[in-house]
């Protein structure tokens, strides 16, 4: 299926749901090493406080001894957390170097070397060199773009499944909105799941897996996700499946816990699959006090598990639901969003299947 034979360079597109951005830096900036060799800086997702990036070198010619990195961050940026790197950091200036196992670039290969989290800005570091060299040119641009394969056989539509509670499936229908900002933008989609209600416009794809009442631990641990999930396998999953939990009082790292399993289910019968995770949309019933932090709360920590799990060939997007969200407009109990909730929640799904999508 073209889509996912396509969804792994897309991996970087996904990210700009948020903002982001996927640099490829020139020679003032982020291109490197005398013999060709080119750094992909992308900035992943973005949030509040922070923002993860990932970092992967083109080779020109192999590099076999391992790598080091040396950049200076625009002020006031640092890193709290990498993986997949040994690093320090003194005042602006960023050094790394390989593991070991991911010390290997061959010619001619992209690798994605590390990830990190950071604070300040998403700006693009500057003077950076990879073992000791900076680089003396750009990627020639008379290089013809990238094409798909033209055996490719013709596209399939991209099967996209909104998995929730209430506020996906009844009485939520902002579904309906969702699919005519992707019809009118000329995509190719199918809505997929178990379920099935229709929502304005007319004729809008009705399928779905929101299911009302329903705690996403639950679902996961009785095993209804997964079935759902082989039911009508996703190319894309649309992931707002908490509100009940944050409501009963389910502690944060719980709920993450069945996030997690969705993922590696999914990734099992798709091991393409693009997952947009969402910061609910706020909590604020008349008859929970303690709801609005307890969603906040939780909140936060989406974007350091979605970091943690993110892979180029199954991304994962943390699409933010809640800013701008305003109960006493938005919605018609505090809870459950109305036509204006309807609005919002399918502009922001749209700007994060945009790039996907394009």
């Amino acid at each position: 299926m073209r889509f996912r034979r396509k969804i792994t360079a897309l991996a970087a597109a996904a990210a700009t749901a948020l903002g982001a951005a996927a640099l490829t830096l020139g020679p003032a900036d982020l291109a490197l090493a005398e013999d060709g060799c080119e750094v992909r800086y992308t900035v992943v997702s973005s949030w509040g406080s922070g923002f993860q990036a990932n970092v992967a070198i083109t080779a020109g010619e192999a590099i076999s001894g391992g790598w080091d990195i040396e950049w200076t961050f625009p002020a006031g940026t640092a890193v709290s957390s990498a993986w997949n790197v040994s690093w320090s950091q003194s005042g602006r200036v960023f050094s790394g170097s390989d593991v070991g196992w991911n010390g290997t670039v061959a010619a001619g290969q992209t690798r994605e070397v590390f990830g990190f989290i950071g604070s300040g800005s998403t700006a693009a570091p500057t003077g950076v060199s990879v073992n000791g060299d900076l680089c003396d040119g750009e990627v020639d641009p008379t290089d013809p773009p990238t094409t798909d394969d033209p055996t490719d056989p013709p596209g399939e539509a991209v099967r996209i499944m909104p998995l929730g509670d209430s506020i996906t499936g009844s009485p939520g229908c902002w579904r309906g909105n969702l699919w005519q900002l992707l019809d009118t933008a000329g995509y190719d989609v199918d809505f997929v799941g178990s379920l099935s209600q229709a929502c304005n416009p007319a004729g809008s794809d009705p399928d779905h897996e929101g299911h009302g009442g329903f705690l996403v631990t639950q679902s996961v641990n009785n095993g209804s996700v997964r079935g759902w999930l082989e039911q009508n396998t996703p190319d894309v999953l649309l992931l707002h499946f908490a509100t009940n939990d944050v409501w009963s009082s389910i502690p944060p790292a719980t709920i993450l816990a069945a996030y997690t399993q969705i993922v590696e289910d999914l990734r099992e019968l798709n091991p393409d699959a693009v997952i947009l995770a969402a910061q609910l949309i706020p909590l604020a019933p008349s008859n929970c006090a303690d709801c609005p932090q307890r969603t906040i709360d939780f909140n936060a920590q989406i974007p350091a598990w979605a970091a943690g799990l993110s892979t180029p060939a199954s991304p994962i997007v943390v699409v933010d639901q809640h800013t701008g969200w305003v109960p006493s407009v938005d919605t018609y109990d505090g809870v459950h969003p109305d036509e204006d909730g309807y609005v919002k929640l399918a502009a922001n799904w749209f700007e994060a299947l945009d790039p996907i999508l394009s």
